[in-house]
């Protein structure tokens, strides 16, 4: 991926110790004038590399808003988002398309997995558009770490929904990338899968200094985590370290509070932001330029 005309995306070693991915004033608007939507109002925060980041809040308060322009699927409206060293709100869209395939991993909700290819073809798939041969040794030890070694050979509709999640894990973390966006990961998944799922995220953090950042409605799920943000209204309105389950139920609780009173007193009540569309990154062929 190239990022300037004659430069390249820095590897792991020529990263700027200590962060792995920054939003400086960040403001993201959806429309114009009187109906504009707030999404991002102003954000600031930068995340550590090898920690695991849990980012919550109430549907529309913009933490998804902040995932999708952290990883290049939407663009922001003022501000710049450092990855690398690099500020990503300058790249073309090919520049990100090939920024997201090599360097970011993604972990959906509804898994999108694709049904007609076996669930070892998912995992390398990235590698596959990518025109490159798979580690067999790197896909075997991952299949092993999540269970699914005896799963290589099923297709999605073979699995159960905790089986496909792994799929989707192994194919985030398949291209060894900087940094792994979970998109409420274990939203599809009961509450026994659910706890494997953010198990294996916390072990994967621990075992291997993965960064790992997630935006979740659940506070059990953002005590797995290292921080946990809190948003509200486009903004940052807590910043948590070592987070527990009641502590981010307290602070939800708070904000839901606090907009109950401003309704009451007639306030009134902010707009809420569009949900950006959460859809695989869109593949690319390899680029020559780049071999």
């Amino acid at each position: 991926m190239t990022a300037a005309p004659n430069a390249t995306m820095p590897m792991a070693g020529m990263v700027t110790a200590g962060t792995a991915i920054q939003a400086i004033d960040v403001v993201k608007d959806y429309g114009t004038g009187d109906s504009a939507v707030h999404a991002l109002r102003h954000v600031n925060v930068a995340f550590e590399r090898g920690k695991f980041t849990a980012i919550m809040g109430p549907s529309g308060s913009g933490k998804s808003t902040l995932m999708h322009v952290l990883s290049g699927l939407d663009s922001v409206t003022s501000g710049h988002v450092m990855f690398n060293g690099y500020d990503i709100t300058t790249f073309n869209d090919k520049q990100l398309t090939l920024m997201r395939r090599d360097y970011v991993g993604f972990i959906f909700q509804s898994f999108n997995l694709l049904p007609m290819f076996t669930a070892e073809q998912n995992i390398v798939m990235p590698l596959t558009l990518a025109g490159k041969k798979p580690d067999k040794q790197w896909l075997h030890r991952l299949a092993a770490d999540l269970g699914i070694e005896d799963r290589l050979d099923h297709r999605p509709s073979e699995l159960s929904g905790g089986q496909q999640q792994r799929v989707a894990i192994a194919r985030a973390l398949i291209t060894h990338p900087h940094v792994v966006f979970a998109d409420e990961p274990t939203g599809a998944l009961d509450s026994v899968s659910s706890t494997e799922v953010l198990s294996m995220l916390r072990r994967l953090v621990d075992e291997t200094s993965q960064t790992v950042i997630m935006v979740t409605h659940d506070a059990a799920a953002a005590a797995y985590a290292d921080r946990a943000l809190v948003f509200s209204d486009g903004r940052i309105v807590a910043d948590v370290n070592h987070p527990t389950e009641e502590r981010m139920s307290e602070l939800v609780m708070e904000q839901r509070h606090s907009a109950a009173k401003l309704a009451a007193a007639g306030a009134p009540a902010a707009p809420v932001a569009p949900a950006a569309p959460v859809t695989a990154p869109t593949p690319v062929q390899n680029d020559p330029a780049r071999r």
